[in-house]
């Protein structure tokens, strides 16, 4: 890589949006997904010790997918199209398209156990969405230079919140103000759930579509002038175990801030309905389509939209956030917020309460989103981007499928079939991600030390 490169030129506010606005579907889709698909496998006659095992197909392909699509972005051009965007294209047709299936499986239930094909589905989904992701994260990292880096995550974070909110309240806002049926037999997938998926399979493609539309992708030769020559002869398949091997030291430390972090979500994901079903409504854990057992389901989606819009907002503060005291402590300020917001579940006299709770871990989701990758951004190699945000998602995979393997049988063997405990594991492990991020070496916030000191 040649170190005789130009700064890149900086961005409007508007060219920043647009190149982030896909993220806009692609986060409705994972809202979709996130608040629905545990009461969609519950529908289907999962038992609530067998979420978290149907919901390791989801982060075991994002591990698997991400890298090799980072990989293969950082080596292509395609005339017309760009180097990044022939991937989130394809992901979005193949998304909008697994969108539709999910609530439908039930269709299938003569060909398989209906919770096993439901399971299936969602490996799919997930597969998709990833694809469509992993090239978004590169691209904001290719085209901003490192001043405007903070503000672009910043404004993809806000858009992330903006379709996470839409998406996580649609099936309530169907039910309860177009009176959309929320009801259905038992193995079947109720039609307010149906139709938000197929309102979320158009706007996740729309959006994709009009960042294709509307953002340039730096050519060959434009991009070698601002990143610097790439090396040929490390652009096959296994280069990927290479710059595995060799990552910067920064984003080995971030791993262990996102192993905390994203343990403590997948807990968040897989257990809320249920939770809120038995520790707030008071059902039975063997409850799983009552249409009480449903509102519960519904309500999941309510604050869980909370969540998002917080992120949204708070998303908007970070630049200046950061500003005053910095990124890490600016993380680690947003965890604990989030931690505690977990934690506090145990003790909602209401489930109205939740909306405080998860107000909570909006802060820290929005943080999540944004600030390891702007932390980390400014430590890859600029030819290595796609590959090394791929690797990173290592990070977030792997604690979601040590969650997935052990926190079902933790809910039925150790905490006595009571999924409140999980979301207080939960919020501990998320204050233990405050914690290790202190310790986190920031090159870019080092070298701003310096310049004050000299």
């Amino acid at each position: 890589m040649s170190s005789l490169t130009e700064l890149k030129p900086k961005l409007s506010f508007w060219q920043i949006w647009n190149m982030s606005f896909g993220f806009l579907g692609i986060q409705f889709g994972f809202a979709l997904q996130n608040s629905n698909a545990s009461g969609i496998l519950r529908n289907y006659g999962a038992e609530v010790e067998q979420l978290s095992w149907f919901w390791i197909a989801a982060p075991l392909i994002g591990m698997i997918v991400q890298p090799i699509v980072g990989h293969y972005s950082d080596n292509t051009w395609v005339k017309n199209l760009g180097r990044r965007k022939p991937y989130f294209l394809v992901g979005a047709i193949l998304s909008s398209s697994a969108l539709l299936l999910m609530p439908n499986a039930w269709i299938l239930g003569s060909i398989a156990p209906l919770m096993i094909i439901g399971a299936g589905f969602l490996m799919i989904m997930d597969a998709c969405f990833n694809l469509a992701m992993e090239p978004f994260r590169a691209l904001v990292a290719d085209n901003l230079p490192d001043s405007q880096r903070t503000q672009g995550f910043a404004i993809q974070t806000f858009l992330i919140g903006v379709g996470a909110v839409v998406g996580s309240w649609l099936p309530y806002v169907l039910a309860n103000w177009f009176n959309v049926s929320n009801e259905a037999p038992e193995g079947t997938v109720a039609f307010n759930v149906q139709l938000s998926f197929y309102i979320g399979g158009l706007v996740f493609i729309s959006s994709i579509i009009w960042t294709v539309i509307k953002t340039k992708e730096y050519p060959p030769a434009e991009y070698e002038k601002y990143h610097g020559k790439q090396n040929e002869s490390n652009s096959g398949f296994m280069t990927i175990f290479k710059d595995f091997r060799d990552m910067p030291r920064t984003m080995k430390q971030l791993g262990l801030v996102q192993f905390f972090s994203w343990f403590a979500l997948f807990g968040m994901w897989v257990f809320t309905t249920d939770s809120i079903a038995t520790h707030i409504l008071g059902l039975p854990v063997t409850d799983k389509s009552s249409k009480l057992y449903r509102s519960a389901q519904d309500w999941t989606g309510v604050i869980f939209g909370v969540y998002n819009l917080v992120s949204a907002l708070y998303a908007l503060l970070l630049p200046t956030i950061v500003k005053k005291i910095g990124r890490k402590k600016t993380h680690s300020f947003s965890l604990i917020v989030g931690g505690l917001g977990l934690i506090s579940f145990f003790f909602a006299p209401s489930k109205e309460f939740l909306l405080l709770s998860m107000a909570c871990v909006g802060v820290a989701w929005a943080s999540i989103l944004a600030m390891p990758y702007v932390i980390l951004s400014s430590s890859i190699p600029a030819g290595k981007m796609g590959i090394y945000m791929g690797i990173f998602n290592f990070f977030i995979t792997i604690p979601q499928i040590l969650n997935g393997v052990f926190g079902g049988p933790m809910v039925k063997n150790i905490y006595n079939n009571q999924p409140i405990y999980a979301l207080v594991l939960s919020g501990i492990f998320m204050l233990c991600a405050a914690a290790s991020v202190i310790y986190v070496y920031d090159p870019n916030e080092i070298s701003i030390n310096r310049n004050e000191n000299s």
